[in-house]
């Protein structure tokens, strides 16, 4: 989509009826889609360790902490570049109106198969005791906001992305009793909590929605800064300093300790641990300090991504060109794999691995089939050119 001589913002063709992917964009998408795959291997095989919380600064080991950490990027990183997406895929069809269209229809698409397909993988049970709304519900339901705030002006839709984003901490001591008048649409926005089915299960607002929207609708903004006719380094000085910026105001916010995240940061019993309590930050529903701290983190990938050899990024495009088909494969896969170790270990539930190292040894194994599947996924979409693939 762009002439430049950055290896990494060189675009892959799909044909000559669409326009050319960005190859950072769908790099950036796959390198979280690898950090995301070691969190879940984590789910899957390392449930056994005594800590409750994998962010719990005191109980936890060093390397589990800072490996769920790294997680921290995959959603909001996931989140913008859904609305940056939405514009590039509008852009060249209409604008607004072509981006509503598809992003409510796509949205209603993601919603049912994080209910459906999404919670399967996760249980193996087609109506588990509890279901929980994740990633997959939280980006189709913003992207069905999308669809109505694509329609206001570029400013207004970056003054309503940074309220959201950094100022929803305010509603923080905003509670609904359970059962009480509203207390599903405020769960829903803004509170992780349990709500009673009608057949005795449950489910878990796993990331309430408020925030998330600030987020696509930030994506959404920054758009134009991909534009075609946009000379490449003036998005590359856009992105360094949106990322310095960002992760600026994240270290104010967090060293002051006065608004930004409901848990205040506290020295450690050490300094290792001290570093660890400053960068624990609440990711549900995620904190102005979280998201500062991660799409700041983001921007800069980014534009390291930008400037990267061809070779690496390309890699990585793979993971990203097909993102949703990969987040279901390696989620039946995970599951699979390790219902399969515990019959044949004659383990009693979940199998489960020694150490942190195994983890990322276990997920760099999952990567490699999933990288052909990608890849042919990806040239199958591509060859097909029906209408519906487009929502996969």
């Amino acid at each position: 989509m762009l002439s430049t001589p950055n290896p990494g913002a060189e675009t892959i063709p799909h044909s000559a009826a669409r326009a050319p992917r960005i190859a950072s964009i769908d790099a950036l998408r796959g390198l979280v889609i690898l950090l995301m795959l070691v969190d879940h291997t984590r789910e899957f095989f390392f449930r056994h360790v005594p800590v409750s919380d994998p962010m719990d600064v005191e109980a936890t080991m060093p390397e589990l902490f800072f490996t769920r950490l790294s997680a921290h990027l995959c959603a909001p990183i996931f989140v913008l570049l859904t609305g940056l997406g939405a514009w590039l895929y509008a852009a060249p069809r209409g604008g607004a109106r072509a981006a509503s269209d598809f992003l409510w229809k796509r949205g209603l698409f993601l919603v049912v198969l994080e209910l459906t397909v999404v919670s399967f993988a996760w249980s193996f049970e087609l109506l588990p005791d509890r279901f929980f709304l994740q990633v997959i519900w939280a980006i189709g339901l913003s992207m069905l906001a999308l669809a109505a705030l694509v329609h206001l002006p570029r400013w207004g839709l970056i003054v309503v992305g940074l309220v959201l984003t950094l100022g929803h901490n305010l509603l923080d001591g905003v509670h609904v009793a359970p059962g009480g008048p509203g207390q599903v649409i405020w769960a829903v926005l803004h509170e992780r909590t349990l709500l009673p089915l009608p057949w005795g299960g449950d489910v878990r607002t796993s990331y309430p929605l408020l925030p998330w929207i600030g987020v696509i609708a930030l994506g959404y903004a920054i758009g134009p800064w991909f534009a075609r006719e946009l000379e490449p380094g003036w998005r590359l000085r856009a992105l360094a300093v949106t990322g310095a910026v960002a992760l600026a105001g994240f270290v104010v916010l967090r060293a002051a300790n006065g608004y930004g995240d409901p848990t205040a940061w506290q020295a450690g019993s050490d300094g290792l641990r001290s570093v660890m309590g400053f960068l624990n930050v609440t990711k549900y529903p995620p904190s102005a300090d979280f998201l500062l701290l991660t799409l700041g983190v983001g921007a800069w990938l980014l534009a390291a991504l930008e400037k990267l050899s061809a070779r690496p990024v390309a890699v990585l495009a793979v993971f990203g060109s097909a993102p949703l088909f990969f987040y279901i494969l390696h989620l039946y896969l995970l599951h699979a794999i390790n219902r399969i170790a515990a019959l044949a270990t004659g383990v009693d539930g979940l199998a489960t691995l020694p150490n942190v190292a195994s983890l990322w040894l276990v997920a760099a194994a999952v990567a490699v089939p999933c990288w052909f599947a990608c890849r042919w996924f990806g040239g199958v979409k591509r060859a097909g050119g029906a209408w519906w693939m487009r929502y996969l």
